[in-house]
């Protein structure tokens, strides 16, 4: 009993101490286990120095014998760029341009470049080589009529889109593919504002190719560009792709981030895939965002743009950009101020020589040699496809540049008219008395391009003419209702009815107004109103716009025009924003033709005119044809004491049509042996050629 009693109080007595002294036992054990890792990491931290060193011997004693036994090469420096791709579609010639312009400053960093044609490119067999390709491919697309790619690219487009739609692609089928997209198109198309380039763009990387930039819009619209033109939108572009370029170049896959401070930058080298795909989809988003943002710009009226006052209107950009310039004065017209100008035409140097003059002469009376063709706003809101311009001046639905004054315009379209005038002085054929008289502009056609009923001031601009007295000829494409009823009274109001049906009518005109349709109607109902002299100008387009006779016929019940002008579309030569050729010219007996079978279809109208050499004729309307003749003429001197009286009373003493009636000479009147032209002058007929009787 006592031995058990001591072994235990033995025990316990120790177990008490160890209790009692267990925090320097704890101490004890945590400093023994820190030696021992301590220990641990500088043998593993020595090991694997020890191997590294031993890896490098051995390699460079490998590499030392196979160059000395000479079977192999050092290893070569990694290629992660080997070249750049630029696709273009381009149907006007831009994009074709911007992609030489490219090609060429890639080559000057040393690196191949190839321009590639969509239309020559076969998706089907090529694309997927550039997933395991080193290239990068470049996008410059355009923008065609209603949003749809340009004819060169349109098969890639669909097959592109097929793509991404067809489970046997599968979502990866591009991926390791590299890409950049530059589309070009004009936000005045809000609806359809670079739709290509955005496809592209969206299709190529839903099939799993990478963006190596955010995808960039080049704006033909100058007050919307960024940078002010198309040009100087995809010059800024491409500087940041080339320095994109480079870095790939070096290696770096991720673009800076743009939170550089101090010339630091705090870019991370290495991002993890889940990094990249959120970076996509920022990206995407962002580019959505954008979009919307240019469409609520391209949205905004007069109205909202009136409300910033006087500081917006001092930072509007002039119409005519640097490369608009050049491009319009190679043309022969000589321009004014920021968005005017004029030209000669060629009826008034056919007139100097006594070799006939326009149809304007046969059907009023027009001295040909004595007119100025001339424009206050270059802009126009269509795109017709027989535009003899080719699409040169700019585009828009209401006015938002800069604005010169008219006494300027007028003063600078006469000087210019004159010196224009003033080099056909001792040319050969040109007679002495037209000359002297072509130096005194008595009649202003305001039809050389765009649309002039835009300008802000084109009534005080067509007062400034009458005060001068020159008459006036004024041209619309039936695109500003508003503007036509608020008009001055004018020599005579032309409307331009190139199509009698909406759809004929956007396949033609391209017109830039969603509810186009609508404004064409009530331009006419607005002409209509009009107590001057009114016209209907018809352009037939061959295999376009010929068969639509019994609309054309309601269309002139509803304008109610005095005069109704038929003519042959002229073929201006071939362009790349026009599909027209040769063959849609009609000959001047199938417009005979149609104007018979039309004036069959409106009783109060009958043929009155022809002009034969410009394959047009006049359909004019009966109260015109008075005691059996004719008088489809203006009595100009009696019409500028109309108008003066007219401004004398502020606009109450009116006046109309049939109070500046002439006679017709007989030789203009349908069914004459001269067929329009003036027997005082000699038809002209160059040698080695056959007669033409398109008026081309």
């Amino acid at each position: 009993m006592d031995a058990s009693v001591n072994t235990w109080s033995y025990f316990y007595t120790h177990l008490m101490s160890i209790w009692l002294n267990r925090f320097y036992i704890y101490s004890c054990a945590a400093f023994g286990i820190g030696i021992w890792i301590c220990f641990q990491f500088l043998a593993t931290k020595a090991k694997k120095q020890d191997e590294k060193s031993t890896e490098k011997l051995t390699l460079s004693k490998v590499t030392q014998d196979v160059l000395i036994n000479g079977y192999t090469k050092p290893k070569m420096k990694e290629v992660y760029v080997t070249g750049v791709k630029v696709f273009y579609g381009s149907q006007t010639g831009t994009a074709k341009g911007f992609a030489t312009i490219l090609a060429e400053a890639i080559l000057s960093l040393n690196l191949p470049a190839e321009i590639i044609n969509m239309r020559d490119y076969d998706p089907d067999d090529c694309l997927a080589e550039e997933a395991t390709s080193k290239n990068i491919c470049v996008f410059l697309v355009a923008t065609y009529t209603d949003g749809q790619p340009t004819e060169n690219a349109a098969w890639f487009c669909k097959w592109l889109e097929e793509a991404v739609n067809d489970f046997r692609f599968g979502k990866t089928y591009l991926k390791g593919m590299r890409y950049a997209v530059f589309g070009l198109g004009n936000s005045v198309y809000v609806d359809h504002y670079n739709t290509v380039g955005k496809n592209i763009d969206k299709w190529l990387w839903m099939l799993s190719a990478s963006r190596v930039m955010t995808r960039a819009e080049g704006d033909c619209s100058v007050a919307k560009s960024k940078h002010g033109s198309i040009e100087a939108d995809f010059d800024a572009w491409k500087a940041r792709f080339l320095a994109r370029l480079q870095a790939l170049r070096k290696g770096k896959k991720k673009p800076c981030s743009g939170n550089c401070k101090k010339g630091k930058c705090k870019s991370k080298g290495r991002q993890s895939k889940e990094g990249s795909d959120r970076e996509q989809r920022v990206s995407e988003q962002e580019n959505t965002e954008k979009e919307c943002e240019l469409e609520e710009e391209a949205g905004k009226t007069g109205p909202s743009q009136q409300s910033s006052g006087k500081n917006e209107d001092s930072e509007r950009r002039e119409m005519i950009t640097p490369g608009l310039r050049d491009a319009l004065t190679k043309q022969g017209y000589k321009l004014i101020g920021s968005h005017s100008g004029v030209k000669l035409c060629r009826w008034t140097k056919s007139m100097l020589r006594g070799r006939g003059g326009c149809y304007k002469h046969t059907f009023y009376g027009i001295e040909s040699h004595r007119c100025m063709e001339t424009t206050p706003s270059l802009a126009c809101a269509n795109k017709c496809v027989f535009c003899w311009r080719h699409h040169t001046n700019p585009v828009g639905t209401e006015w938002r540049w800069k604005m010169d004054q008219p006494e300027m315009i007028l003063q600078e379209a006469i000087e210019n008219h004159k010196s224009l005038i003033k080099q056909f002085k001792g040319v050969p054929g040109v007679r002495v008395d037209r000359f002297e008289e072509g130096m005194v502009v008595k009649h202003c056609a305001l039809s050389l391009v765009g649309e002039p009923i835009m300008y802000p001031e084109i009534n005080t601009f067509l007062k400034l003419l009458h005060r001068h007295n020159i008459s006036s000829f004024l041209v619309t494409n039936a695109q500003f209702p508003v503007e036509i009823r608020n008009l001055e009274p004018v020599t005579q109001l032309y409307v331009s009815v190139d199509a009698s049906t909406k759809e004929s009518l956007k396949k033609i005109d391209r017109p830039l107004f969603k509810d186009f349709w609508q404004r064409f109607l009530d331009s006419l109902k607005a002409l209509a109103e009009k107590q001057q002299r009114t016209v209907y100008r018809l352009t037939l387009v061959k295999a376009w716009n010929v068969d639509e006779l019994k609309a054309y016929a309601e269309l002139v019940s509803l304008g109610k025009p005095d005069f109704i002008e038929v003519k042959g579309v002229t073929y201006c030569g071939e362009s790349a924003a026009s599909n027209l050729t040769m063959a849609n010219v009609p000959w001047h007996e199938e417009v005979v033709h149609f104007v018979r079978e039309l004036a069959d279809l409106i009783p109060d109208y009958d043929i009155a005119c022809e002009h034969e050499h410009s394959n047009c004729l006049l359909i004019a309307h009966k109260k015109f044809k008075i005691d059996g003749e004719w008088c489809t003429w203006i009595d100009y001197d009696r019409f500028q004491e109309l108008i003066q009286e007219y401004e004398n009373s502020r606009g109450s003493k009116t006046f109309t049509a049939a109070d500046y009636v002439a006679k017709t000479p007989h030789w203009a009147v349908f069914g004459s042996r001269e067929r329009g032209f003036d027997p005082l002058d000699t038809r002209f007929q160059r040698k080695n050629k056959t007669k033409d009787i398109s008026g081309c």
